[in-house]
């Protein structure tokens, strides 16, 4: 990817106006694309069985909601980098969770996770490095700052993970020439729901000081580990991990749009450079949902209690979409957290050739047109066009209704075994439709 920035001028209005040609030609974000398409559909009539944005189906737990009430009179623009009590906040929650040495005036808010790594690839000027399968955003933010990446493919046999072995050649490939480098991690992943173990963790930490890498670590899923086993790479690297974070995903408030960095002191001028950029850009968060976030990184024991919950839910589904597309044909690696599911085609490519499917955006559009399953296929994620894969959300349920439903049963007991029908039929229905297609 080329790091210059080109622009071409065009005549408009009999003024000259200049356009990045970074960005000249691209369409919206995927997922927020497949999103407005479902909500399109649904509007015509048609059955559609929404497996496209990665939205929490989950209500804002009670408590973060009520203090959301309470602060709807703050008005006041904030400082930058944040409310010092949700810095505060913040960096106590990592250091608890993570057991991290976050400090409260190393940590950075912004309107989303996402707002935060695009300040963050503006303002380094290094290499980017990524997985593939990865998150749709990262490569777009990357191309219309221009910078360099390097991408780090990934297989169904290996989890959908990086191993320090491929992390290497990529490093030495460069022949270490000293270039300063980001390396991005997410996990638990989107778009596979798999997840690091501790061992992986610490050997590519070694990694990363070896060659002087920073690591952009997006813990964005983290409370989401089915097992509540989230560990932090920051615990075998904090000189040298940014954390990120937010209320999106874990706490369902993915409208309500606060992310956070927690970034070592020794990276502190990264987070200098990019609250300037904050100053002349966003200024600060909204200030009521400033204050309303302190409740939900303090994590009290109904939030704790509502995490439980979501996460036996998430497991117990992911567990059965996984058996039904396995039974149709598919790969599929089990979900340790999130609610992603990645299924690999592959081994029937052959009959999906004989029906015209060559692509996985094939795929992709032939399932929405004919079972009314929306996925986004592997090529939206940074793998090969002729890749089989597909990520699959599996949101498209009442999550208030199931959070009640699964409150009436105690912690220590699984979900009966009709829980699911009864509370999120239409996921069960979509993906068997999925697989009875792909198996036709």
């Amino acid at each position: 990817m080329d790091a210059s920035t080109t622009r071409s001028s065009q005549r408009l209005d009999g003024r000259f106006v200049s356009l990045n040609l970074n960005v000249r030609g691209m369409g919206p974000s995927a997922t927020l694309a497949i999103k407005e398409r479902c909500r399109a559909l649904r509007a015509q009539g048609r059955r559609i069985y929404d497996f496209g944005l990665g939205q929490s189906p989950f209500p804002v737990p009670t408590p973060v909601v009520e203090a959301l009430r309470r602060a709807a009179h703050e008005k006041d623009y904030l400082p930058v980098k944040g409310l010092p009590a949700l810095r505060e906040a913040v960096a106590e929650f990592h250091r608890r969770k993570e057991g991290v040495p976050a400090q409260a005036e190393h940590v950075l808010i912004s309107p989303g996770s996402k707002e935060l790594m695009f300040l963050l690839q503006l303002v380094y000027y290094g290499e980017i490095i990524l997985r593939t399968p990865c998150w749709v955003s990262y490569l777009p933010q990357a191309q219309i700052i221009g910078r360099r990446v390097t991408l780090i493919p990934t297989t169904f046999e290996g989890g959908w993970k990086i191993t320090p072995e491929n992390l290497m050649w990529v490093l030495v490939g460069a022949n270490d020439d000293g270039r300063p480098r980001l390396l991005v991690l997410n996990y638990p992943m989107n778009p596979t729901g798999h997840s690091y173990t501790v061992d992986e963790l610490r050997d590519l930490a070694e990694v990363a000081r070896r060659y002087n890498l920073i690591v952009l670590s997006d813990e964005i899923y983290g409370q989401l580990h089915f097992r509540s086993e989230h560990v932090s790479i920051a615990r075998f690297c904090p000189e040298r991990t940014i954390i990120s974070s937010g209320l999106s995903k874990w706490c369902g408030a993915g409208g309500w749009r606060l992310g956070t960095f927690t970034f070592p002191p020794d990276l502190s001028w990264l987070l200098d450079a990019m609250s300037a950029v904050a100053s002349e850009t966003y200024t600060s968060v909204s200030a009521p949902i400033q204050h309303a976030a302190v409740e939900a990184f303090r994590c009290g024991v109904e939030i704790e209690r509502y995490l439980w919950q979501v996460r036996r839910i998430l497991s117990a589904l992911g567990a059965s979409c996984v058996r039904t597309l396995q039974e149709g044909g598919a790969r599929v690696v089990p979900p340790v957290g999130a609610f992603y599911l990645f299924p690999d085609f592959s081994p029937l490519a052959d009959r999906l050739a004989r029906r015209g499917v060559l692509t996985g955006a094939d795929l992709a559009g032939r399932l929405l047109d004919e079972t009314g399953a929306a996925v986004l296929p592997g090529s939206d994620f940074g793998r090969p066009a002729e890749d089989m894969t597909a990520r699959l959300s599996y949101v498209d349920f009442d999550g208030s209704q199931a959070l009640a439903a699964g409150e009436t049963i105690p912690l220590d007991q699984e979900l009966p075994p009709d829980f699911l029908s009864q509370h999120c039929p239409n996921v069960l229905e979509g993906v068997q439709r999925i697989a009875s297609w792909v198996a036709g």
